[in-house]
């Protein structure tokens, strides 16, 4: 399956189920190598990074058992080995995530450069900075080599709120000696998530949802029972791929808090939604026009870690803005080459001035016409997804693989709403 064949031009309309959050069910999965015992995770995302890091665990020694649909028990009795193996660090960036679990239960790690997503430049200083905190020693030659016999806790401020390097941080931390201080830790949902997991296990971890995370470290973790948490990135992606098709489109299970920073930048583009309970209702033909900020200026819509509006939905965003009335500026600050799918809109008909790496100003609503295109990364991928559905005319989509890293049986789901679209 190398390719998607779209053509567009057709509102969707029915109902969908979000799955469960790719960023959440990762640290997830490395974080069950920090107990001998069964891990049963719900909610599991059916897609080709989740089955990148079983391959990990397995070559670990571990056992993965499928209790059902989206439902895993790991269990990791004695660790044969303690290097990821290069042909799977490759594949996915989320291989760093072992680094932390790993050095807390053996005390040494090998782990090659991770892969994963083009989307800039990606630092792993800050997973150093940490885990050096705790006590750990690196050696870097072609790999990178983590020694530590023993874990201490530490008062570590992060050079940035990075949410891998403090999930690894905290992953260390909860078997390690005394008492540890994470400040200007990430917070996203799917950092409490890994949080609440480990607590569950038996974890001591206090200031979850905050900046600064305390970790008491403890002897020993036990296995659980966990269900992952629904991934907010997808709903965005489906909300705007309602709105640009004009359609109505229901979708079960979001909690409606985590998407307070989406509503706020969706509505600068006029675009709404409705909720009951864990309903989400996006309604047909909305107004789709620029609110502008205050005295008629040109509204901006930018990123920033949690609770800022998230990265991963810059992309989705500027789709949805080529459909509007007005003009907006996009920042994406914190990924210098993720705005450079644009030329690929541009392409396709979109009015988009593309300032610098960082920044593009896109006016609307212009008619999109089919091409053909190729998915950098997960993001940009599912944009582009969103684009040849809304443009006249067919289009094709290459190297679908990154997208399908990140959306669950995306094709035939996007089919039983109504969506043209087939894979080749």
């Amino acid at each position: 399956m190398n390719q998607y064949c779209i053509e567009g031009g057709f509102p969707i309309k029915g109902t969908i189920r979000a799955s469960g959050n790719k960023n959440a069910a990762l640290p997830c999965i490395a974080a069950t190598l920090l107990t001998d015992e069964p891990v049963i995770l719900k909610n599991i995302p059916d897609i080709e990074d989740v089955q990148v890091m079983l391959d990990v665990y397995r070559a670990f020694g571990g056992s993965v058992e499928t209790l059902g649909p989206n439902t895993y028990k790991l269990l990791l009795r004695d660790i044969k080995i303690s290097e990821v193996p290069l042909e799977y660090a490759r594949k996915i960036r989320a291989s760093i995530l072992f680094a932390g679990p790993l050095l807390a239960r053996t005390g040494m790690v090998i782990l090659p450069p991770p892969g994963g997503d083009v989307i800039g430049r990606r630092r792993l200083d800050t997973h150093f900075l940490a885990l050096t905190e705790l006590g750990a020693e690196v050696e870097i030659d072609g790999t990178f080599i983590f020694r530590a016999p023993v874990l201490t806790g530490a008062d570590i401020f992060l050079d940035e709120a990075s949410v891998t390097a403090t999930e690894n941080a905290v992953m260390a931390a909860v078997l390690a000696r005394g008492e540890t201080i994470l400040t200007n830790a990430a917070s996203e949902p799917h950092v409490q998530d890994l949080c609440r997991m480990l607590k569950t296990m038996g974890a001591d971890i206090t200031g979850i949802g905050s900046n600064i995370l305390t970790i008491r470290g403890v002897p020993k973790l036990s296995g659980c029972e966990f269900e992952i948490g629904v991934d907010f990135m997808e709903v965005g992606s489906f909300i705007g791929l309602a709105a640009v098709t004009r359609g109505e489109l229901f979708i079960e299970g979001p909690v409606v808090r985590d998407l307070r920073p989406a509503k706020t930048a969706f509505g600068k583009l006029g675009i709404v939604w409705e909720h009951e309970g864990r309903v989400l209702h996006i309604p047909a033909n909305q107004d789709m026009k620029i609110n502008c900020d205050l005295g008629g200026m040109i509204p901006k819509i930018d990123d920033a870690p949690w609770p800022g509006f998230p990265p991963d939905l810059t992309s989705i965003v500027t789709v949805v803005a080529t459909q509007v009335a007005g003009t907006v500026l996009i920042h994406e600050k914190m990924f210098e080459s993720r705005m450079f799918f644009v030329d690929k809109l541009i392409d396709m008909g979109a009015r988009i001035v593309l300032c610098d790496p960082h920044r593009a100003v896109v006016s609307g609503p212009t008619s999109l016409t089919g091409s053909e295109l190729t998915s950098p990364d997960i993001r940009a991928g599912m944009a582009m997804v969103l684009a040849a559905m809304c443009a006249r005319g067919n289009s094709v989509i290459r190297n679908v693989y990154q997208i399908e890293r990140g959306y669950e049986k995306l094709v035939s789901r996007l089919t039983s709403l109504g969506a043209h679209i087939i894979s080749r």
